[in-house]
C-alpha cells in the first residue's frame, strides 16, 4: 500500500475537522449555566436567548441551558466557564469579584436611579463595563456580552421590618460574595451565607430569618410559605452579567458574535418589560398569598436603611467612587 494510499483518509478527516471547526458555518454547542428556580425572569431569559441565538446565527451555535445549579453553585458556575467545562452563564455581576473585585460595584445598592438607568449602565459596551471586561479577559478568561433586569430585590422576613434596627444581630442570608455580607451588615444583621438551591430549607429552619431579592423569585420560589413579611426597600436593582469563556468568545466568528449580542441586548430590554410588568401584579398576587408589606406609609423607614447601608459599603470599597461617578453619568 503507498504512502498516499495509507494516509489520505486521514489527511481526509484533518480536512474535514479543520473546515468544521475553522469555517464561518462552524456549529459550536454552548454550555449554558445558571442557578435560576422555574418561573424566575432569569430563567425565562436564558431559554428564550438560547432560541434567539440559534435564530440569529442561523443554526451555526446552539445554546444548551442547564438551570438551578444543574452544574454547581455559583462559584462552580463561575470556575467552569473560566475553565472553558461551561461555555456561558449568568449571575449577578458580584460573582466575578473572585477575578475583577471592583466589578461588584455594578450589583451595589441605592446606586442607580431607576430601572432604567440600571440597564443603561450595565450595557458591556458603556464605559464603566468595558473598562471592567479588559480586566475580566486579562485576569480571568471570562468576557461580560449581556445582562439581565430582575427587579428591585427587598427585604423578607418572619417579622415586621421597619429599620435596621428590627434586624440588629439576627442572621440574615446573604449571597456568598463580599458585597452581599457588606450590605447585610449594613441592614443590621449577621451576615449568614446561603446558596439560592437551599435557602427555602434556611428560611424554614430558622438558620436565617430573612433573605432579599425580587417580589419576581420571593413568588417563583414560594418563598411566602416560610416569610411572612416583605419590606419594600428597593434598595437594589438587581442586574445579573451575562458571561462567557473568552476562549469560546474568540472561537466564534465575529459577524456572529455581532449577532449573539445583539440578541442578548434586545432580551435585556425584554427583561425590563417582563420585570416592570410582573412587579405590578406581584404586590396584589403574594398578599393573596399570606404577605404583609411594610411601606413607608406604615413604618418603613427607608432613610436609616440608606444611610446604614450606603455607610458599610463606602467604609469596605472605598476605591469604587471612580466607577461610581461613571454609572452616574450614564444617561
Amino acid at each position: 500500500m503507498s504512502f498516499l494510499t495509507r494516509f489520505a483518509p486521514l489527511a481526509a478527516g484533518v480536512l474535514a475537522a479543520t473546515l468544521v471547526i475553522g469555517g464561518p458555518a462552524a456549529a459550536k454547542d454552548l454550555r449554558y449555566a445558571h442557578v435560576g428556580a422555574e418561573g424566575d425572569i432569569q430563567t425565562r431569559f436564558a431559554d428564550e436567548a438560547a432560541k434567539a441565538i440559534e435564530q440569529a446565527t442561523q443554526g451555526r451555535h446552539k445554546v444548551k441551558v442547564f438551570p438551578a445549579s444543574q452544574l454547581g453553585g455559583v462559584s462552580e458556575m463561575v470556575d467552569g466557564i473560566r475553565m472553558g467545562s461551561i461555555s456561558m452563564g449568568h449571575h449577578d455581576f458580584a460573582s466575578l469579584a473572585r477575578i475583577v473585585p471592583e466589578v461588584a460595584v455594578f450589583n451595589a445598592p441605592f446606586i442607580y436611579r431607576d430601572a432604567t438607568h440600571a440597564l443603561r449602565a450595565t450595557d458591556p459596551d458603556s464605559p464603566a463595563v468595558a473598562a471592567i471586561n479588559e480586566k475580566l479577559v486579562k485576569d480571568g478568561g471570562v468576557r461580560i456580552i449581556g445582562r439581565i433586569y430582575r427587579g428591585a430585590r427587598h427585604i423578607s422576613a418572619k417579622f415586621a421590618v421597619k429599620s435596621p434596627a428590627d434586624l440588629a444581630n439576627k442572621p440574615f442570608r446573604a449571597v456568598p460574595l463580599e458585597l452581599w455580607v457588606s450590605m447585610v451588615k449594613g441592614f443590621g444583621a449577621i451576615p449568614t451565607p446561603v446558596e439560592v438551591a437551599e435557602l427555602p430549607t434556611a428560611l424554614m429552619t430558622g438558620l436565617v430569618v430573612g433573605q432579599e431579592n425580587p417580589l419576581t423569585m420571593i413568588n417563583a420560589n414560594k418563598l411566602y410559605e416560610v416569610q411572612s413579611h416583605v419590606s419594600l426597600t428597593g434598595h437594589m436593582h438587581s442586574v445579573l452579567a451575562v458571561f462567557i469563556n473568552e476562549q469560546v468568545w474568540q472561537g466564534i466568528p465575529d459577524a456572529d458574535r455581532k449577532a449573539i449580542k445583539t440578541a442578548l441586548n434586545q432580551k435585556a430590554e425584554e427583561s425590563l418589560v417582563w420585570a416592570t410588568e410582573a412587579e405590578k401584579t406581584l404586590v396584589g398576587e403574594l398578599k393573596g398569598k399570606g404577605v404583609t408589606f411594610v411601606t413607608p406609609e406604615n413604618g418603613l423607614d427607608l432613610a436609616a436603611f440608606k444611610k446604614s447601608v450606603m455607610a458599610q459599603v463606602s467604609k469596605d470599597f472605598p476605591a469604587w467612587d471612580g466607577l461610581i461617578k461613571q454609572i452616574d453619568a450614564v444617561k
